[in-house]
């Protein structure tokens, strides 16, 4: 953390990214070199799912906070259909992948593709949108999936682990389709709207006249993603959903109700009057933000997250967890199952090749992965096969972070120069 603290300026014009350093630090004294320190996933899964499902949750309300306003189908359909139609044959290719070229039963091979489907919100942050004002279509695209689908795939790990016997998918799967599916996702979205919207209006209404209350922001921004999420807990909805658009309704409302403030100012009597006279008066500044300002903290908080965790999966490898199967699986995801998902997925858009191309190569693999496998194995996934799916899994997120963490700044850059 010295280090870093000292060489962030240095690191930021370097073809390598922070989560890159991080593990190579954590291989350095894992069992792979030094050995001074070794973290075994599977004795501390408890421990590790809590980790991780923490990170992924600040993780997706800050992307969430920093979606771009209005909401419009236009702007939404590409990420929408890559967290949807993309997943779902992302999910499908590593299950065939799986069942035929690695010999795994077809459960844990659909479980596998659930696992390694969702792109990372906490890895991917050098290709997502970085502050509210940002309208690039490449960085919203990718944030607004990664927020997404850690809430999407969540119905596969579960119907994985139904077809290995570990959950009740019904007869023909009915219970998975209307539980699942339907309802779990369809009840997040519902209590994030509503979480998000009610928490921006009482914070507004506190900050105006005549209350003008200090709030802390955040605790606001914690607080409510503990709500959201354990209400959705509650209900049996998908937590990561509602959390993620939680923050992107908070942000929306919040933007909305200063535009109706500042329309409303700029034609009142007062405003013409001034105008008229050709004396100067600026509108007032309208109150702060929750959003806002609860977001720098959850950007630190991010931060830390992805440190420790990211030491913990270099501090996990052996040398002889790098066998050919771990490899061919992260080679087959990352050049085929995702570029082929995202062009099938964005078939009928308006999203250039450039952007397809970008999108389907930036599938970053990361904590996400680790939370649902973490699930899988404190829901009562067998040793062996936890062992198989822990291996597999800790390379391609260890490949995810050297492949993609190498590639993203030459790749953005000549994206950039191409766009100009």
């Amino acid at each position: 953390m010295l280090f870093m603290g000292l060489t962030a300026s240095i690191l930021k014009r370097s073809m390598v990214t922070s989560a890159i350093i991080y593990l190579a630090v954590g291989v350095l004294v894992g069992p792979t070199a030094l050995d001074l320190f070794h973290f075994n996933p599977l004795k501390e899964s408890a421990l590790l799912e809590v980790l991780t499902e923490v990170a992924v949750l600040i993780s997706l309300f800050s992307a969430g906070v920093k979606m771009p306003v209005p909401f419009t189908v236009a702007r939404w359909r590409a990420p929408i259909l890559l967290a949807t139609v993309s997943m779902t044959i992302t999910v499908a290719a590593v299950a065939a992948f799986a069942y035929y070229a690695l010999g795994l039963p077809l459960g844990a091979g659909v479980l596998l593709g659930a696992i390694l489907a969702p792109t990372d919100p906490v890895l991917a942050t050098d290709v997502q949108i970085r502050h509210p004002g940002d309208h690039d279509q490449l960085r919203f695209t990718l944030t607004c999936e990664a927020g997404m689908n850690d809430g999407s795939a969540f119905p596969f790990v579960m119907l994985g682990m139904g077809m290995l016997g570990l959950h009740e998918i019904g007869e023909y799967g009915l219970n998975w389709l209307l539980v699942d599916v339907l309802w779990a996702t369809l009840a997040g979205i519902v209590i994030g709207v509503l979480a998000g919207v009610a928490l921006a209006r009482l914070g507004w209404k506190l900050r105006s006249k005549p209350h003008k209350h200090e709030l802390m922001d955040d605790f606001l921004g914690l607080g409510l993603i503990g709500v959201v999420y354990g209400l959705s807990v509650i209900v049996n909805a998908w937590g990561f959903l509602a959390v993620f658009f939680a923050a992107v309704a908070l942000r929306q409302t919040e933007l909305k109700m200063a535009k109706v403030v500042k329309a409303a100012f700029d034609g009142s009597n007062t405003q013409k009057v001034a105008r008229a006279e050709g004396h100067p008066n600026p509108a007032p500044e309208p109150p702060e933000t929750v959003s806002e300002g609860s977001l720098v903290f959850k950007e630190h908080l991010e931060r830390l997250s992805e440190v420790v965790l990211v030491l913990l999966i270099g501090g996990s490898l052996y040398a002889d967890s790098w066998t050919w199967d771990a490899v061919w699986l992260a080679l087959f995801l990352f050049a085929v199952a995702r570029p082929l998902s995202v062009f099938i997925g964005l078939l009928g858009t308006h999203t250039t090749m450039r952007i397809r191309g970008m999108t389907g190569w930036f599938g970053v693999r990361g904590i996400g992965s680790l939370y649902y496998l973490m699930y899988a194995i404190e829901h009562g996934l067998p040793e062996a096969l936890s062992l198989q799916l822990m291996q597999l899994t800790l390379i391609v997120v260890t490949l995810s972070i050297i492949f993609h963490g190498t590639s993203v700044k030459p790749l953005m850059g000549l994206f950039w120069r191409q766009k100009k």
